[in-house]
This record gives structure tokens, C-alpha cells and sequence, in this order.
């Protein structure tokens, strides 16, 4: 079995999210997807409109998704990789040769973002409504 995994925030979920998620889910058998944490949202000076709960729940509804974990720190991805026995790692090109170390453990793929739509967007549109 074929192991792929992201990494995001996935809050204010949108059809750029669903993409990168079908798209990550062809790569393989088996996708997991790593939801930061509220606490590392604040580290990250982050705000999430969701909850780490309620941002679990919605992933795991969605049909690509075999398995949601938490995302801690930054430096969790290669445990995340070992313990999973990640064959994939998937992220959108926006990180493209962020995330090149894991290349060591596993496969790294940067695939493009979806036009036209960003949660940055949604959140700058909303508050100009």
C-alpha cells in the first residue's frame, strides 16, 4: 500500500482544499492528512475561524481522507513520515523546496494551487462584505 501525506490548516475548507486533497488521495492508497493544532496556529500567529476538533471532523468526512492526525511543531514531519510509513509527501507549490529535507525518507511532490481561490481571499473578501 502506497502512503501519502499533507500537511495545513484546512480551516474556512474550500474547493482549492478538496483539489489538493483528490489530487494527493491519486497518489497513493492511503492519505493522511496533519491539521495544525489551535496551539500551533498561535505559535504561528495563526487564527483558525474552526477548531482543531471541528476541523478534524470535517476532514475526516471528506471521502479522499483515510486518516486526520495533529500537527504540533514544525519539526514533527519526519517522525510523522517514519512512523506513518509515508511513501509520498504532498504539499502546494506555494512551499515548493520548503520541505526538500524529507526527499531523504520519502518522495516530495509540490503540486499547483488551485486559481482563484485562497482561504486568504475568502477572509479578505468576507471582511470587505
Amino acid at each position: 500500500m502506497k502512503k501519502v501525506i499533507t500537511y495545513g490548516t484546512f480551516d474556512l475548507l474550500h474547493w482549492g482544499h478538496i483539489n489538493i486533497l483528490k489530487r494527493a488521495k491519486e497518489m497513493g492508497d492511503y492519505l493522511v492528512v496533519a491539521i495544525s493544532t489551535d496551539e500551533f496556529n498561535r505559535l504561528k500567529h495563526k487564527e483558525s475561524y474552526h477548531s482543531f476538533e471541528n476541523r478534524k471532523l470535517i476532514l475526516e468526512s471528506i471521502r479522499y481522507v483515510d486518516e486526520v492526525i495533529a500537527e504540533n511543531n514544525w519539526d514533527q514531519k519526519i517522525s510523522d513520515v517514519q512512523e506513518h510509513q509515508i511513501d509520498t509527501f504532498v504539499m502546494g507549490d506555494d512551499w515548493k523546496g520548503e520541505f526538500d529535507f524529507l526527499k531523504e525518507y520519502c518522495e516530495v511532490v509540490y503540486l499547483s494551487r488551485t486559481e482563484g481561490i485562497s482561504t486568504s481571499q475568502i477572509k479578505t473578501e468576507l471582511g470587505n462584505g
